[in-house]
């Protein structure tokens, strides 16, 4: 794994330093959001709107450490119960959304890089109507029907210079962590679909975002490194980089089009121990306070029933997956483990089982 890290370095650092300079309006293909706004959403992002805590608004806004959003769920739920009716949470009052109360945020790291802008965070999330001891799940312009989780869920970001609505974007988010990436460039190896793959939902947020989660107590903003796309690792032979990919596991069923029920295995047999390459943040700067100052009330953190997700299958029929349900937090601040039955093995040779190319499209 030494050997793939340090290629790894090199190989993302031309990468981006291929990137021409793009004004606001000329981005790669696969980019910018060819849709409208949601029918929930303002017609674009907006500063200053009226508090309403019980918004239905799905627009979320990734600016900087201390405004930005999330989605969570309307009411007491489950991320896996919910995961297609979650509104956006923001720290201002903008996009119509309702408004995360002071207090609930305990960390922030704010990530800006040449292919995305990320954001690690924790907090009670609970307040923001994530059942207690919910491990959560993964939110995805996609979803089962294509309409994406939520439905009509859309991004925005303007580190770019302006807003633009994001095409390709993925949230993991539990009752006390959340990592969310929005994918901002693209080039002829790493496109914005790769770098926001979608169908690694129970992996969590340290294998899917990779970089330092050991930040809760701290509100900064970084630069970063640009890791791999999500499950990819470099194989280097004859001096040519290629790369191997790594396919989630699981099996299931669906209904055809005849009503019959169909069965399909999808994925790796073997999952990766850990990741290729794991970013370096630079340049951090702290910032003291996220607080708005609004006087939104909070709820009791133990109210609303506990439990977690068994999976976040939002189409018809069943999977069976190698883990209990998609993570997104984990035991401590440092966020190296994660409540899942996964299991993990030595190397990252993969053997492919892939099939029912069909259920892959169903299903994601």
């Amino acid at each position: 794994m030494q050997r793939f890290a340090s290629s790894a370095a090199l190989a993302l650092a031309i990468a981006a330093s291929s990137v021409s300079a793009q004004s606001a309006t000329t981005f790669p293909e696969g980019v910018i959001a060819s849709g409208t706004m949601g029918t929930t959403n303002p017609a674009q992002p907006t500063l200053g709107t009226t508090v309403n805590q019980t918004s239905d608004a799905r627009l979320l806004t990734l600016n900087s450490v201390d405004d930005w959003c999330i989605f969570a769920p309307p009411e007491n739920n489950t991320i896996g119960e919910s995961e297609a009716i979650e509104v956006a949470w923001c720290t201002k009052a903008r996009n119509n959304a309702r408004v995360i109360p002071d207090g609930v945020i305990t960390g922030v790291s704010f990530l800006k890089t040449d292919f995305y802008v990320q954001i690690f965070g924790y907090g009670d999330l609970t307040q923001l109507n994530i059942a207690p001891g919910d491990f959560g799940g993964e939110l995805d312009p996609h979803g089962a029907t294509g309409a994406g989780n939520p439905v009509g869920g859309n991004v925005t970001t303007n580190v770019t210079g302006a807003d633009i609505n994001i095409a390709e974007w993925m949230q993991f988010i539990s009752y006390s962590q959340f990592c969310i990436r929005a994918c901002t460039n693209a080039n002829s190896s790493y496109s914005a679909a790769s770098m926001c793959e979608h169908k690694l939902d129970e992996m969590g947020c340290t294998f899917v975002m990779p970089g330092n989660y050991g930040f809760n107590g701290t509100f900064e903003t970084c630069d970063a490194d640009v890791a791999y796309p999500p499950g990819w690792y470099p194989v280097v032979a004859g001096g040519t980089t290629s790369y191997s990919t790594f396919a989630q596991y699981f099996t299931g069923t669906y209904t055809d089009n005849s009503g019959a029920t169909v069965s399909y295995t999808v994925g790796d047999t073997v999952t990766p121990s850990t990741v290729a390459f794991t970013p370096a943040s630079s340049n951090c700067q702290t910032t003291a306070t996220i607080s708005n100052g609004l006087a939104v009330v909070t709820r009791s953190s133990s109210s609303g029933s506990s439990g977690s997700s068994n999976g976040s299958s939002g189409g018809s029929g069943s999977s069976s997956r190698t883990a209990s349900g998609s993570s997104a937090s984990s035991t401590g601040n440092a966020a190296v483990s994660f409540k899942s039955s996964t299991t993990y093995h030595d190397g990252v040779t993969l053997v492919a089982l892939i099939s029912g190319i069909a259920a892959i499209i169903l299903l994601h």
